[in-house]
């Protein structure tokens, strides 16, 4: 899809020697130093880079804030999120497979740029390929002097959607659970001490050795901000400092340079994921790619992941990139798209969305929770048949009040969505209100569990997940039950 892959090399990279020898490891963290601070975000903000676990901020800037006065006071420290949970995406765990010593790399740059005291790398508890391949990168680039001169640590974490959201993200580094807090990382950081609108805070140790005292009156009232980047994004640092900010411009467009890792799933011939050059249509992408949907079959929408408004099936002319895909209502997001054929029914595909959202929705904020769960209510009575106009109205009405006080994006989400779907195929909601459509196939959730070989396997235990975030039944591996 590139004439050179960068971030998915077609051999895996399997040790740091293999990683300086073929990758121009260590180049990235020399660069780093060599140009200082001020010089390296310089690079960044040349280079254009997006940030890639969705939002699309751009890197320099998201990293030129943290080393201002204006920041706030106390530590700073660097998180990698590798927490992917996004349905349709499986860009984060093919890029720490192909090689991780690049997120690594990654991440030592970010933390030697902004002056981090510690960084962290997280994962998920259930992504045993991956852990095991960033500890082993990273016990090799702290061998090899390529982690930089900050502590990194391999966090792994549960598997809930909300672990992946940055602020649960910091709430689970600390040890609890993942629960958005009110302020974002760049204000209200790891390990803060100063307290936030509805919070308490006390004064707390960061473990990092025994003449830290957890009580001592200096840790009082630090914010220490926190930068946050997808695993992406920091592998694309990488390879741009490495590189030039030149290199990375010379592919995609002016507002979205360069490449990114693209996830195709759904009803398609061949499921995969591979790197792809920002600006091309994503109905060529989606052919070339998956090999499309079957003989006989036109596409119906695209999603993607949950986070962006429905792509129609005659929009696929859209050019892949953030500015034309938000120009329709949609969004890039992690670039992780679920097609459906034409024999789709988009009231189920609906239904499926919005449970998804319900039973990950951590209940903090009430018009959420609340919000999610009766939408997913009323449009399961609509899916099978005992719907009606009233039933949409109400819809109506919850979709305008589930963001309501919202800590994260997760209500946006539900919004954007289940609106879009609603709003792009009332021929689907009406056939079911005059009962006219016929029995719907099973549709799964396309969490995925697993993907390679033009094979997916979607999470299976997601079905029995209840809006506590236990499980119904026992949960087995993912992809099993």
């Amino acid at each position: 899809m590139i004439d050179e892959p960068v971030l998915l090399p077609d051999q895996a990279v399997t040790s740091v020697a293999d990683y300086r020898t073929r990758r121009r490891g260590g180049e990235a963290i020399s660069r780093a130093r060599e140009l200082g601070p001020g010089a390296t975000i310089k690079e960044l903000g040349l280079s254009g880079l997006r940030g890639r676990g969705g939002g699309g901020f751009p890197t320099g800037r998201k990293w030129a804030g943290l080393r201002t006065d204006d920041a706030g006071g106390g530590d700073r420290f660097v998180v990698a999120n590798g927490a992917e949970g996004e349905p349709g995406t499986f860009k984060d765990r093919a890029i720490l497979r192909a090689d991780p010593y690049q997120v690594v790399e990654g991440l030592a740059v970010a933390a030697l740029t902004v002056g981090a005291r510690a960084a962290y790398l997280c994962l998920k508890e259930s992504f045993d390929v991956e852990i095991g391949r960033v500890a082993i990168a990273l016990e090799e680039m702290t061998e090899a002097g390529l982690a930089g001169d900050v502590p990194i640590t391999l966090v792994n974490g549960p598997d809930h959607y909300l672990y992946g959201e940055e602020k649960g993200l910091l709430a689970a580094i600390e040890g609890d659970a993942p629960l958005p807090r009110l302020l974002p990382p760049y204000v209200h950081g790891l390990f803060a001490t100063a307290p936030q609108l509805g919070w308490s805070a006390r004064p707390q140790s960061y473990g990092f050795g025994p003449d830290e005292d957890p009580s001592d009156d200096d840790d009082v009232g630090q914010s220490n901000p926190t930068l946050v980047n997808n695993v992406e994004t920091l592998a694309d640092v990488t390879h741009i400092l490495a590189r030039g900010p030149e290199w990375y411009r010379s592919l995609g467009t002016p507002q979205s340079p360069g490449a990114v890792v693209v996830t195709v799933v759904g009803d398609v011939r061949r499921p995969a994921v591979t790197e792809v050059e920002l600006g091309r249509p994503l109905g060529e992408v989606i052919e070339e790619l998956s090999g499309g949907v079957a003989s006989g079959r036109t596409i119906k929408a695209v999603f993607s992941g949950v986070a962006n408004g429905v792509i129609r099936g005659d929009q696929l002319g859209v050019p892949m990139s953030y500015e034309a895909l938000a120009a329709i209502g949609s969004g890039l997001g992690s670039a992780g798209f679920i097609v459906y054929d034409d024999t789709a029914d988009m009231v189920s595909v609906a239904r499926m969305f919005s449970r998804f959202l319900y039973v990950e929705s951590c209940g903090q904020c009430p018009a959420c929770k609340f919000g999610t769960g009766e939408i997913t209510s009323y449009l399961e009575r609509i899916e099978a048949g005992a719907g009606s106009e009233v039933d949409v109205e109400i819809i109506g009405r919850r979709l305008e009040t589930v963001t309501d006080a919202n800590r994260c994006y997760l209500p946006v989400e539900e919004q954007l969505v289940i609106a879009s779907i609603l709003r792009e195929f009332p021929g689907d909601v009406a056939a079911h209100l005059e009962s006219r459509w016929p029995p719907s196939r099973s549709y799964d959730l396309p969490k995925i569990a697993e993907l390679g070989d033009g094979r997916v396997v979607y999470d299976r235990r997601q079905a029995d997940k209840q809006p506590d975030w236990t499980y119904s039944s026992p949960a087995g591996p993912p992809g099993g039950g």
